[in-house]
Protein backbone atom coordinates (compact mmCIF):
# COMPACT_ATOMS: atom_id res chain seq x y z
CA UNK A 1 0.00 0.00 0.00
CA UNK A 2 2.94 2.52 0.79
CA UNK A 3 4.14 2.12 -2.70
CA UNK A 4 0.99 2.42 -4.49
CA UNK A 5 0.39 5.70 -2.47
CA UNK A 6 4.10 7.19 -3.16
CA UNK A 7 3.05 6.50 -6.70
CA UNK A 8 -0.07 8.05 -6.51
CA UNK A 9 1.76 11.45 -5.20
CA UNK A 10 4.55 10.82 -7.53
CA UNK A 11 2.72 10.54 -10.91
CA UNK A 12 0.19 13.18 -10.25
CA UNK A 13 -3.02 10.92 -9.32
CA UNK A 14 -3.55 11.66 -5.98
CA UNK A 15 -2.41 14.66 -3.59
CA UNK A 16 -2.95 15.05 0.29
CA UNK A 17 -5.43 18.52 0.30
CA UNK A 18 -3.70 21.44 1.60
CA UNK A 19 -0.33 19.82 1.53
CA UNK A 20 1.80 22.93 1.83
CA UNK A 21 0.01 23.92 4.90
CA UNK A 22 0.33 20.32 6.67
CA UNK A 23 -2.70 19.25 5.16
CA UNK A 24 -6.04 18.35 6.34
CA UNK A 25 -7.22 14.73 7.37
CA UNK A 26 -10.05 13.36 5.64
CA UNK A 27 -9.56 15.20 2.54
CA UNK A 28 -7.93 14.58 -1.18
CA UNK A 29 -7.27 16.61 -4.08
CA UNK A 30 -7.00 14.30 -7.72
CA UNK A 31 -3.87 15.14 -9.91
CA UNK A 32 -3.90 15.38 -14.01
CA UNK A 33 -4.09 11.60 -13.93
CA UNK A 34 -6.95 11.19 -11.05
CA UNK A 35 -9.02 13.23 -12.73
CA UNK A 36 -8.77 11.39 -15.35
CA UNK A 37 -8.62 7.90 -13.72
CA UNK A 38 -11.88 8.69 -11.34
CA UNK A 39 -13.19 10.49 -14.72
CA UNK A 40 -13.55 7.63 -16.40
CA UNK A 41 -14.58 5.32 -13.25
CA UNK A 42 -18.16 7.88 -13.30
CA UNK A 43 -18.74 7.79 -16.79
CA UNK A 44 -17.97 3.57 -17.14
CA UNK A 45 -20.82 3.30 -14.35
CA UNK A 46 -23.23 5.77 -16.20
CA UNK A 47 -22.59 4.65 -19.49
CA UNK A 48 -23.31 0.82 -18.18
CA UNK A 49 -26.09 2.13 -15.80
CA UNK A 50 -27.82 4.71 -18.08
CA UNK A 51 -26.61 5.77 -21.30
CA UNK A 52 -26.51 3.21 -23.19
CA UNK A 53 -29.15 1.03 -21.42
CA UNK A 54 -31.94 -0.43 -23.58
CA UNK A 55 -35.45 0.20 -22.03
CA UNK A 56 -37.15 -1.75 -24.48
CA UNK A 57 -35.21 -4.75 -23.96
CA UNK A 58 -34.62 -6.94 -20.51
CA UNK A 59 -31.01 -7.26 -19.88
CA UNK A 60 -29.66 -10.26 -18.88
CA UNK A 61 -31.28 -12.10 -15.62
CA UNK A 62 -33.32 -9.12 -15.70
CA UNK A 63 -37.44 -10.03 -14.51
CA UNK A 64 -38.48 -7.56 -17.07
CA UNK A 65 -37.65 -4.71 -19.53
CA UNK A 66 -37.18 -0.99 -17.18
CA UNK A 67 -36.19 2.73 -18.37
CA UNK A 68 -33.08 4.29 -16.64
CA UNK A 69 -32.93 8.18 -15.82
CA UNK A 70 -30.37 10.31 -14.35
CA UNK A 71 -30.39 13.86 -12.02
CA UNK A 72 -28.26 15.91 -10.25
CA UNK A 73 -29.79 17.22 -7.25
CA UNK A 74 -28.67 19.93 -4.50
CA UNK A 75 -25.92 19.34 -1.91
CA UNK A 76 -27.83 21.36 0.49
CA UNK A 77 -31.44 20.32 0.87
CA UNK A 78 -34.11 21.39 3.26
CA UNK A 79 -33.21 20.37 7.01
CA UNK A 80 -36.84 18.34 7.07
CA UNK A 81 -34.96 16.06 4.73
CA UNK A 82 -32.34 14.68 6.98
CA UNK A 83 -35.22 14.34 9.89
CA UNK A 84 -37.76 12.25 8.28
CA UNK A 85 -35.04 10.46 6.24
CA UNK A 86 -33.95 9.55 10.24
CA UNK A 87 -30.37 10.99 9.64
CA UNK A 88 -30.69 13.38 12.00
CA UNK A 89 -31.41 11.10 15.10
CA UNK A 90 -29.24 7.87 13.83
CA UNK A 91 -26.89 8.82 11.59
CA UNK A 92 -24.17 8.93 13.95
CA UNK A 93 -20.87 7.08 14.91
CA UNK A 94 -20.15 5.91 18.54
CA UNK A 95 -17.39 7.99 19.96
CA UNK A 96 -14.44 7.91 22.68
CA UNK A 97 -12.21 11.32 23.43
CA UNK A 98 -8.62 10.83 25.30
CA UNK A 99 -8.54 13.57 28.35
CA UNK A 100 -4.66 13.66 28.03
CA UNK A 101 -4.04 13.72 24.34
CA UNK A 102 -7.29 15.89 23.70
CA UNK A 103 -7.87 13.63 20.55
CA UNK A 104 -11.42 12.14 19.56
CA UNK A 105 -11.74 8.47 17.66
CA UNK A 106 -13.95 6.65 16.79
CA UNK A 107 -15.02 3.78 19.05
CA UNK A 108 -14.37 0.52 17.12
CA UNK A 109 -11.55 1.87 15.19
CA UNK A 110 -9.84 1.16 18.00
CA UNK A 111 -7.98 -2.29 18.39
CA UNK A 112 -5.21 -3.61 21.07
CA UNK A 113 -4.03 -6.40 23.01
CA UNK A 114 -3.90 -7.07 26.60
CA UNK A 115 -0.25 -7.49 28.16
CA UNK A 116 1.48 -7.64 30.95
CA UNK A 117 4.69 -5.82 32.46
CA UNK A 118 6.10 -3.76 34.98
CA UNK A 119 5.23 -0.27 34.46
CA UNK A 120 5.16 2.86 36.87
CA UNK A 121 2.26 4.56 37.39
CA UNK A 122 1.88 8.51 37.60
CA UNK A 123 2.81 9.52 40.97
CA UNK A 124 4.39 5.94 42.03
CA UNK A 125 8.62 5.89 43.03
CA UNK A 126 8.95 2.03 41.90
CA UNK A 127 7.33 -0.23 39.30
CA UNK A 128 4.24 -2.58 39.57
CA UNK A 129 3.50 -5.53 37.78
CA UNK A 130 0.15 -4.69 35.73
CA UNK A 131 -1.78 -5.80 33.07
CA UNK A 132 -2.99 -3.15 30.22
CA UNK A 133 -4.62 -3.19 26.98
CA UNK A 134 -2.49 -1.18 24.85
CA UNK A 135 -4.46 0.57 21.53
CA UNK A 136 -3.68 2.02 18.20
CA UNK A 137 -5.91 2.99 15.18
CA UNK A 138 -4.17 0.98 12.33
CA UNK A 139 -4.75 -2.46 10.76
CA UNK A 140 -2.62 -4.89 10.02
CA UNK A 141 1.18 -4.97 10.31
CA UNK A 142 1.13 -1.72 10.96
CA UNK A 143 -1.18 -2.26 13.90
CA UNK A 144 1.42 -5.15 14.97
CA UNK A 145 3.97 -2.67 14.88
CA UNK A 146 2.42 0.30 16.34
CA UNK A 147 1.33 -2.00 19.61
CA UNK A 148 4.78 -3.22 19.58
CA UNK A 149 6.54 0.09 19.80
CA UNK A 150 3.92 1.25 21.93
CA UNK A 151 4.45 -1.85 24.69
CA UNK A 152 8.32 -1.09 24.66
CA UNK A 153 7.62 2.13 25.82
CA UNK A 154 5.08 2.16 28.47
CA UNK A 155 7.46 -1.20 30.43
CA UNK A 156 10.95 1.46 29.27
CA UNK A 157 12.39 -1.55 27.56
CA UNK A 158 15.03 -1.65 24.49
CA UNK A 159 13.89 -2.83 20.37
CA UNK A 160 15.66 -5.36 20.61
CA UNK A 161 13.76 -7.17 23.86
CA UNK A 162 10.55 -7.26 21.53
CA UNK A 163 10.45 -10.99 22.15
CA UNK A 164 10.08 -10.66 25.46
CA UNK A 165 6.93 -8.88 26.11
CA UNK A 166 4.21 -10.65 27.64
CA UNK A 167 1.33 -10.55 25.20
CA UNK A 168 -1.80 -11.95 26.71
CA UNK A 169 -4.51 -12.22 23.89
CA UNK A 170 -4.40 -11.75 20.05
CA UNK A 171 -5.43 -7.88 18.38
CA UNK A 172 -8.59 -7.22 19.10
CA UNK A 173 -11.53 -4.47 18.85
CA UNK A 174 -11.67 -1.94 21.51
CA UNK A 175 -15.29 -2.92 21.48
CA UNK A 176 -15.28 -5.87 23.07
CA UNK A 177 -13.56 -3.83 26.32
CA UNK A 178 -16.31 -3.45 29.33
CA UNK A 179 -15.97 0.17 30.69
CA UNK A 180 -15.04 -1.10 33.81
CA UNK A 181 -11.54 -2.09 32.33
CA UNK A 182 -11.33 1.31 30.78
CA UNK A 183 -8.98 2.21 33.60
CA UNK A 184 -6.46 -0.46 32.12
CA UNK A 185 -6.91 1.07 28.63
CA UNK A 186 -3.27 2.77 27.27
CA UNK A 187 -5.12 5.17 24.74
CA UNK A 188 -3.61 5.34 21.04
CA UNK A 189 -1.96 8.88 22.35
CA UNK A 190 -1.85 8.40 25.77
CA UNK A 191 1.21 7.93 27.97
CA UNK A 192 -0.56 6.54 30.70
CA UNK A 193 -3.46 4.27 31.07
CA UNK A 194 -7.31 5.40 32.01
CA UNK A 195 -8.00 8.43 30.10
CA UNK A 196 -10.56 7.40 27.69
CA UNK A 197 -14.14 8.45 28.00
CA UNK A 198 -17.35 6.48 27.73
CA UNK A 199 -18.71 6.37 24.48
CA UNK A 200 -21.07 8.60 22.72
CA UNK A 201 -23.20 9.35 19.83
CA UNK A 202 -21.27 11.46 17.19
CA UNK A 203 -23.70 13.33 14.81
CA UNK A 204 -21.61 12.70 11.18
CA UNK A 205 -23.47 14.98 9.29
CA UNK A 206 -21.35 18.83 8.57
CA UNK A 207 -23.86 21.78 9.84
CA UNK A 208 -24.14 24.99 7.72
CA UNK A 209 -25.50 28.02 7.53
CA UNK A 210 -28.06 29.62 5.11
CA UNK A 211 -28.15 33.47 4.92
CA UNK A 212 -27.20 36.52 6.94
CA UNK A 213 -28.66 35.87 10.54
CA UNK A 214 -27.13 32.12 11.63
CA UNK A 215 -29.75 31.79 14.04
CA UNK A 216 -30.52 27.88 14.79
CA UNK A 217 -33.61 28.42 12.58
CA UNK A 218 -30.65 29.20 9.60
CA UNK A 219 -29.20 25.50 10.27
CA UNK A 220 -28.55 23.28 7.08
CA UNK A 221 -26.46 20.16 6.62
CA UNK A 222 -23.90 19.38 3.84
CA UNK A 223 -25.75 15.93 2.46
CA UNK A 224 -24.22 12.46 4.11
CA UNK A 225 -26.08 10.43 0.98
CA UNK A 226 -26.91 11.42 -2.50
CA UNK A 227 -30.11 9.18 -2.08
CA UNK A 228 -32.35 11.40 -0.55
CA UNK A 229 -32.17 13.50 -3.38
CA UNK A 230 -33.81 11.07 -5.96
CA UNK A 231 -36.46 10.04 -3.53
CA UNK A 232 -38.26 13.57 -3.02
CA UNK A 233 -37.96 14.38 -6.61
CA UNK A 234 -39.39 11.06 -7.26
CA UNK A 235 -42.97 12.19 -8.48
CA UNK A 236 -40.96 14.88 -10.43
CA UNK A 237 -39.48 12.65 -12.55
CA UNK A 238 -42.65 10.32 -12.77
CA UNK A 239 -44.73 13.61 -13.98
CA UNK A 240 -42.30 15.05 -16.53
CA UNK A 241 -40.65 11.77 -18.08
CA UNK A 242 -42.86 8.81 -19.42
CA UNK A 243 -41.19 6.16 -16.80
CA UNK A 244 -43.20 3.68 -15.64
CA UNK A 245 -42.54 1.05 -12.53
CA UNK A 246 -40.04 -0.42 -12.69
CA UNK A 247 -37.13 2.09 -13.35
CA UNK A 248 -34.25 3.28 -11.92
CA UNK A 249 -33.38 6.76 -11.00
CA UNK A 250 -29.62 7.54 -10.83
CA UNK A 251 -27.04 10.18 -9.38
CA UNK A 252 -23.46 10.66 -9.36
CA UNK A 253 -22.58 13.92 -6.64
CA UNK A 254 -20.23 14.39 -3.69
CA UNK A 255 -21.32 13.73 -0.20
CA UNK A 256 -19.90 14.77 3.26
CA UNK A 257 -19.59 13.03 6.61
CA UNK A 258 -17.94 14.09 9.73
CA UNK A 259 -16.22 10.78 9.74
CA UNK A 260 -14.39 10.39 13.48
CA UNK A 261 -11.10 8.91 12.57
CA UNK A 262 -10.93 9.07 8.11
CA UNK A 263 -8.00 6.69 7.32
CA UNK A 264 -6.70 4.17 4.87
CA UNK A 265 -6.16 7.06 2.20
CA UNK A 266 -8.94 7.91 0.09
CA UNK A 267 -11.10 4.65 1.68
CA UNK A 268 -12.73 7.00 4.81
CA UNK A 269 -12.56 10.21 3.72
CA UNK A 270 -14.57 13.15 4.76
CA UNK A 271 -15.96 14.37 1.76
CA UNK A 272 -16.46 11.66 -1.34
CA UNK A 273 -18.65 11.01 -4.09
CA UNK A 274 -21.47 8.56 -4.82
CA UNK A 275 -22.38 6.53 -7.25
CA UNK A 276 -26.37 5.44 -6.83
CA UNK A 277 -29.31 4.17 -7.99
CA UNK A 278 -32.52 3.80 -6.72
CA UNK A 279 -34.70 1.05 -8.09
CA UNK A 280 -38.23 1.74 -7.91
CA UNK A 281 -40.56 -1.56 -8.55
CA UNK A 282 -43.78 -3.25 -7.30
CA UNK A 283 -43.58 -4.80 -3.73
CA UNK A 284 -44.51 -8.08 -4.95
CA UNK A 285 -40.85 -8.30 -7.27
CA UNK A 286 -38.79 -6.32 -5.22
CA UNK A 287 -37.11 -9.61 -4.46
CA UNK A 288 -36.19 -10.57 -7.71
CA UNK A 289 -35.05 -7.12 -8.43
CA UNK A 290 -32.69 -7.07 -5.59
CA UNK A 291 -31.35 -10.53 -6.41
CA UNK A 292 -30.80 -9.02 -10.39
CA UNK A 293 -28.99 -5.40 -9.20
CA UNK A 294 -26.84 -7.69 -6.16
CA UNK A 295 -25.89 -9.96 -9.11
CA UNK A 296 -25.50 -7.60 -11.61
CA UNK A 297 -23.08 -4.92 -9.75
CA UNK A 298 -20.85 -7.21 -8.75
CA UNK A 299 -19.90 -8.34 -12.35
CA UNK A 300 -19.51 -5.06 -13.24
CA UNK A 301 -16.36 -4.56 -11.14
CA UNK A 302 -14.79 -7.85 -12.66
CA UNK A 303 -15.58 -7.00 -16.29
CA UNK A 304 -13.57 -3.77 -15.42
CA UNK A 305 -10.74 -6.04 -14.24
CA UNK A 306 -11.18 -6.88 -10.41
CA UNK A 307 -9.80 -10.38 -9.92
CA UNK A 308 -12.97 -12.45 -8.73
CA UNK A 309 -10.64 -14.14 -5.67
CA UNK A 310 -10.12 -10.48 -4.35
CA UNK A 311 -14.18 -9.81 -4.71
CA UNK A 312 -16.64 -10.96 -2.65
CA UNK A 313 -20.43 -10.15 -2.16
CA UNK A 314 -21.29 -10.91 0.87
CA UNK A 315 -24.93 -11.12 2.61
CA UNK A 316 -25.48 -9.12 5.89
CA UNK A 317 -26.87 -11.11 8.66
CA UNK A 318 -30.18 -10.26 10.04
CA UNK A 319 -28.35 -8.35 13.32
CA UNK A 320 -26.47 -6.35 10.80
CA UNK A 321 -29.90 -4.91 8.90
CA UNK A 322 -30.56 -1.25 9.00
CA UNK A 323 -34.32 -1.03 10.96
CA UNK A 324 -36.04 -0.59 7.66
CA UNK A 325 -33.82 -3.21 5.12
CA UNK A 326 -35.46 -5.83 3.97
CA UNK A 327 -31.86 -7.37 2.67
CA UNK A 328 -28.60 -6.19 1.84
CA UNK A 329 -25.31 -7.05 0.53
CA UNK A 330 -21.95 -5.46 0.31
CA UNK A 331 -19.37 -6.12 -2.54
CA UNK A 332 -16.43 -6.29 -0.67
CA UNK A 333 -12.49 -5.86 -2.07
CA UNK A 334 -9.20 -7.32 -0.68
CA UNK A 335 -7.46 -3.80 -0.07
CA UNK A 336 -3.73 -4.41 1.11
CA UNK A 337 -4.04 -2.22 3.57
CA UNK A 338 -6.23 -4.88 5.59
CA UNK A 339 -5.40 -8.34 6.86
CA UNK A 340 -4.98 -11.12 4.84
CA UNK A 341 -8.32 -12.56 4.35
CA UNK A 342 -10.38 -9.29 5.60
CA UNK A 343 -12.60 -7.30 2.82
CA UNK A 344 -13.11 -3.69 2.71
CA UNK A 345 -16.58 -2.31 1.47
CA UNK A 346 -16.63 -1.27 -2.41
CA UNK A 347 -20.67 -0.85 -2.85
CA UNK A 348 -23.78 -1.72 -0.95
CA UNK A 349 -27.01 -3.06 -2.33
CA UNK A 350 -29.89 -2.87 -0.43
CA UNK A 351 -33.33 -3.31 -0.18
CA UNK A 352 -35.23 -0.97 1.65
CA UNK A 353 -38.83 -1.71 1.17
CA UNK A 354 -40.78 1.78 0.82
CA UNK A 355 -39.71 3.40 3.93
CA UNK A 356 -37.83 6.32 2.11
CA UNK A 357 -40.80 6.83 0.01
CA UNK A 358 -43.15 6.94 3.07
CA UNK A 359 -40.94 8.80 5.32
CA UNK A 360 -41.03 11.91 2.84
CA UNK A 361 -44.58 11.24 2.89
CA UNK A 362 -45.66 10.56 6.71
CA UNK A 363 -43.09 11.34 8.95
CA UNK A 364 -39.56 9.87 10.38
CA UNK A 365 -40.43 5.69 10.41
CA UNK A 366 -39.84 3.35 13.72
CA UNK A 367 -39.88 -0.74 13.43
CA UNK A 368 -42.41 -1.64 15.73
CA UNK A 369 -42.85 -4.83 16.45
CA UNK A 370 -41.88 -5.70 13.20
CA UNK A 371 -43.62 -2.73 11.02
CA UNK A 372 -42.50 0.59 10.50
CA UNK A 373 -44.95 2.88 11.84
CA UNK A 374 -44.72 6.57 12.03
CA UNK A 375 -42.24 7.86 15.40
CA UNK A 376 -44.43 9.97 17.63
CA UNK A 377 -43.75 12.62 19.99
CA UNK A 378 -44.98 12.86 23.94
CA UNK A 379 -48.28 14.61 22.96
CA UNK A 380 -48.46 11.55 20.15
CA UNK A 381 -47.72 14.14 17.61
CA UNK A 382 -44.76 12.60 14.24
CA UNK A 383 -41.65 13.24 16.03
CA UNK A 384 -40.74 14.54 12.53
CA UNK A 385 -43.43 15.15 10.16
CA UNK A 386 -43.47 14.36 6.15
CA UNK A 387 -44.20 16.32 3.36
CA UNK A 388 -48.06 15.22 3.12
CA UNK A 389 -47.82 15.05 -0.52
CA UNK A 390 -48.58 11.84 -1.90
CA UNK A 391 -45.81 9.68 -3.66
CA UNK A 392 -47.39 6.39 -4.57
CA UNK A 393 -47.41 5.33 -7.91
CA UNK A 394 -50.72 4.55 -10.13
CA UNK A 395 -50.23 1.49 -12.85
CA UNK A 396 -52.56 2.88 -15.78
CA UNK A 397 -52.14 -1.27 -16.74
CA UNK A 398 -53.50 -2.95 -13.73
CA UNK A 399 -55.52 -0.03 -12.35
CA UNK A 400 -53.68 -0.66 -8.97
CA UNK A 401 -52.19 2.17 -6.66
CA UNK A 402 -48.99 1.39 -4.37
CA UNK A 403 -46.12 2.84 -2.77
CA UNK A 404 -43.04 1.10 -4.96
CA UNK A 405 -40.43 -0.55 -2.63
CA UNK A 406 -36.92 0.69 -3.56
CA UNK A 407 -33.55 -1.26 -4.18
CA UNK A 408 -30.18 0.48 -4.16
CA UNK A 409 -27.22 -0.26 -5.65
CA UNK A 410 -24.83 2.37 -3.63
CA UNK A 411 -21.15 2.37 -5.13
CA UNK A 412 -18.65 4.90 -4.07
CA UNK A 413 -16.78 6.16 -6.87
CA UNK A 414 -13.52 7.62 -4.25
CA UNK A 415 -13.38 3.91 -3.30
CA UNK A 416 -14.08 2.47 -6.77
CA UNK A 417 -11.14 4.20 -8.15
CA UNK A 418 -8.83 3.33 -5.11
CA UNK A 419 -9.87 -0.73 -5.88
CA UNK A 420 -9.53 0.02 -9.41
CA UNK A 421 -5.50 1.27 -8.21
CA UNK A 422 -4.98 -1.32 -6.06
CA UNK A 423 -5.74 -4.14 -8.68
CA UNK A 424 -3.56 -2.58 -11.04
CA UNK A 425 -0.90 -1.75 -9.53
CA UNK A 426 2.29 -4.99 -10.28
CA UNK A 427 5.86 -5.13 -10.52
CA UNK A 428 7.60 -7.85 -13.01
CA UNK A 429 10.45 -8.09 -14.87
CA UNK A 430 11.50 -6.48 -18.28
CA UNK A 431 14.56 -6.03 -20.58
CA UNK A 432 16.07 -2.10 -20.70
CA UNK A 433 17.66 -0.77 -23.85
CA UNK A 434 20.64 -2.87 -22.88
CA UNK A 435 18.58 -5.83 -23.25
CA UNK A 436 19.13 -6.06 -19.42
CA UNK A 437 15.93 -7.09 -17.17
CA UNK A 438 14.99 -4.40 -15.08
CA UNK A 439 12.45 -4.12 -11.94
CA UNK A 440 9.03 -2.92 -13.89
CA UNK A 441 6.41 -0.93 -11.96
CA UNK A 442 3.59 -1.48 -14.71
CA UNK A 443 -0.60 -0.12 -13.61
CA UNK A 444 -2.69 -3.00 -15.86
CA UNK A 445 -5.74 -0.84 -15.60
CA UNK A 446 -8.47 -2.05 -17.93
CA UNK A 447 -8.08 0.20 -20.93
CA UNK A 448 -11.85 1.85 -20.68
CA UNK A 449 -10.45 3.28 -17.49
CA UNK A 450 -6.86 4.12 -18.33
CA UNK A 451 -6.16 8.09 -17.54
CA UNK A 452 -4.27 8.16 -20.90
CA UNK A 453 -4.87 5.48 -23.91
CA UNK A 454 -2.29 5.32 -26.11
CA UNK A 455 1.56 7.16 -26.23
CA UNK A 456 3.21 8.22 -29.31
CA UNK A 457 6.63 7.98 -29.63
CA UNK A 458 8.90 9.49 -32.35
CA UNK A 459 12.20 7.82 -32.41
CA UNK A 460 14.71 10.06 -32.84
CA UNK A 461 14.23 14.20 -33.09
CA UNK A 462 15.10 13.99 -36.43
CA UNK A 463 14.84 12.58 -39.92
CA UNK A 464 11.30 13.28 -40.06
CA UNK A 465 10.54 11.38 -36.95
CA UNK A 466 8.68 13.94 -34.89
CA UNK A 467 6.80 15.35 -37.81
CA UNK A 468 5.07 12.04 -38.57
CA UNK A 469 4.71 11.34 -34.89
CA UNK A 470 2.95 14.59 -33.92
CA UNK A 471 0.33 13.75 -37.21
CA UNK A 472 -0.78 10.27 -35.52
CA UNK A 473 -1.05 11.65 -32.44
CA UNK A 474 -3.50 14.47 -33.43
CA UNK A 475 -5.45 12.29 -35.68
CA UNK A 476 -5.65 10.21 -32.52
CA UNK A 477 -7.18 12.96 -30.24
CA UNK A 478 -9.45 14.05 -33.19
CA UNK A 479 -10.84 10.56 -33.14
CA UNK A 480 -11.88 11.20 -29.27
CA UNK A 481 -8.93 9.00 -28.09
CA UNK A 482 -6.56 10.09 -24.63
CA UNK A 483 -3.27 10.43 -26.48
CA UNK A 484 -0.03 11.67 -25.10
CA UNK A 485 3.03 12.75 -27.00
CA UNK A 486 6.98 12.50 -25.52
CA UNK A 487 9.98 12.64 -27.47
CA UNK A 488 12.15 13.01 -24.17
CA UNK A 489 14.90 10.42 -23.39
CA UNK A 490 15.81 6.80 -24.47
CA UNK A 491 12.72 4.96 -25.80
CA UNK A 492 12.88 2.22 -22.89
CA UNK A 493 12.48 5.05 -20.63
CA UNK A 494 9.70 6.37 -22.30
CA UNK A 495 8.02 2.86 -22.07
CA UNK A 496 8.65 2.93 -18.33
CA UNK A 497 7.01 5.94 -18.11
CA UNK A 498 3.88 4.78 -19.58
CA UNK A 499 3.21 1.54 -17.79
CA UNK A 500 4.13 3.41 -14.45
CA UNK A 501 0.72 5.38 -15.66
CA UNK A 502 -0.85 2.51 -17.14
CA UNK A 503 -1.16 4.09 -20.56
CA UNK A 504 -1.92 0.50 -22.45
CA UNK A 505 -0.35 1.14 -25.83
CA UNK A 506 2.33 2.81 -27.17
CA UNK A 507 2.92 3.42 -31.47
CA UNK A 508 6.19 4.24 -32.27
CA UNK A 509 7.87 5.92 -35.38
CA UNK A 510 11.38 5.20 -36.63
CA UNK A 511 13.67 4.69 -39.69
CA UNK A 512 11.27 2.13 -41.51
CA UNK A 513 8.04 4.35 -41.45
CA UNK A 514 8.75 6.83 -44.09
CA UNK A 515 10.02 3.74 -46.06
CA UNK A 516 7.09 1.27 -45.96
CA UNK A 517 4.56 3.34 -43.86
CA UNK A 518 3.98 1.12 -40.72
CA UNK A 519 4.91 1.90 -37.30
CA UNK A 520 5.28 -0.43 -33.96
CA UNK A 521 2.35 -0.64 -31.99
CA UNK A 522 3.43 -1.87 -28.33
CA UNK A 523 1.50 -3.57 -25.94
CA UNK A 524 1.82 -2.90 -21.79
CA UNK A 525 0.62 -6.03 -20.44
CA UNK A 526 2.49 -8.46 -22.93
CA UNK A 527 5.12 -6.22 -23.93
CA UNK A 528 4.32 -7.73 -27.83
CA UNK A 529 5.52 -5.53 -30.72
CA UNK A 530 3.92 -5.37 -33.80
CA UNK A 531 4.21 -3.37 -37.23
CA UNK A 532 1.07 -1.60 -38.53
CA UNK A 533 0.23 1.24 -41.22
CA UNK A 534 0.08 4.18 -39.79
CA UNK A 535 -3.52 4.64 -41.56
CA UNK A 536 -4.63 1.83 -39.50
CA UNK A 537 -3.38 3.02 -36.22
CA UNK A 538 -6.47 4.95 -35.40
CA UNK A 539 -9.21 2.20 -36.22
CA UNK A 540 -7.21 -0.34 -34.09
CA UNK A 541 -7.21 1.78 -31.38
CA UNK A 542 -10.42 2.43 -31.53
CA UNK A 543 -11.39 -1.92 -31.85
CA UNK A 544 -8.97 -2.77 -28.99
CA UNK A 545 -10.89 -0.07 -26.81
CA UNK A 546 -13.86 -1.84 -28.06
CA UNK A 547 -12.59 -5.08 -26.59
Amino acid sequence: MDKIVALCKRRGFIFQNSEIYGGLNGFWDYGPLGTELKRNVRNAWYDDMVSRHDPLDAPEGAPQAFSMVGVETSIIMHPQVWKCSGHFDLFVDKMVDCREAKKRYRFDHIKGRWIEGQVKDPGAETKTKRKLFITAVADGDELEAALTQRALKIFEMRSKDADKLQWQSDPTSFVTISQSDYVNVLAPDATAPGTLTEPRDFNLMFKTIIGALGTADDTAYLRPETAQGIFVNFKNVCDSTRVKVPFGICQVGKSFRNEITPRNFTFRSREFEQMEIEFFCHPAESQAWYTYWRNRRYAWYTSLGIKSDKLILREHAADELSHYSCGTADIEYAFPFLDEGEYGELEGIAHRGDFDLRSHMEGKLKNENGQLVVEKDADGNPRHRGSGKDLTYFDDATRERFTPHVVEPSAGADRGTLAFLCEAYHEDEAPDDKGQMQTRVVMKFHPRLAPIKVAVFPLLKKDGHPEAAKEIYRDLRSAGIATTYDEQAAIGKRYRRQDEIGTPWCITVDGDTAKDGTVTLRDRDSLEQVRIPVKEVTPEIQRRLRG
